[in-house]
């Protein structure tokens, strides 16, 4: 047996009062940071899909619903670059657009329009993405139709 008396077991007791409370808030705060900032990097890149998959669909629909050629390719940059600033990628993406026939909008044709964007990681500073590759490319691609019963270009 022990030769504590009881008031020092309870002077020892009392000493470690209020101790679980900063163990538990120490290790909620240590594992609360890395679910923010996966929380926060998932958001990105989820807006960085949305902005390829908008872009290249709407790119192709403003190329088909055009009716001179000259114009078919500055609308649809036009509409991508709109689909890119709406989800916060102002200057950072890129669109394609590959024709089957040659115009272009001859009735029936196939245009094929990509987007892509390279997402970075949120709260990296500059110097560290010089080292290691911290940004996640995504591309998205829509297939549209010139319609048929459209007059020729």
């Amino acid at each position: 047996m022990s030769n504590l008396t009881w008031r020092d077991r309870l002077a020892r007791a009392r000493s470690e009062e209020g101790s679980a409370i900063i163990e538990f808030i120490f290790l909620g705060v240590l594992m609360l940071v890395p679910l923010v900032y996966l929380v926060m990097a998932l958001a990105r890149i989820q807006a960085g899909s949305y902005a390829v998959t908008t872009a290249a669909r709407e790119a192709g629909r403003a190329y088909v619903t055009t009716t001179t050629g000259q114009d078919a390719t500055s609308r649809a940059r036009a509409a991508a670059d709109i689909a890119f600033i709406d989800q916060g990628f102002s200057g950072m993406g890129s669109l394609e657009v590959s024709c089957s026939t040659s115009p272009c909008l001859t009735p029936g044709a196939r245009i094929e329009t990509t987007a892509r964007v390279t997402v970075p990681l949120p709260l990296i500073p500059a110097f560290a993405r010089d080292v290691v590759p911290l940004e996640i490319p995504l591309s998205a691609s829509h297939l549209s139709t010139v319609d048929r019963f459209r007059g020729a270009p």
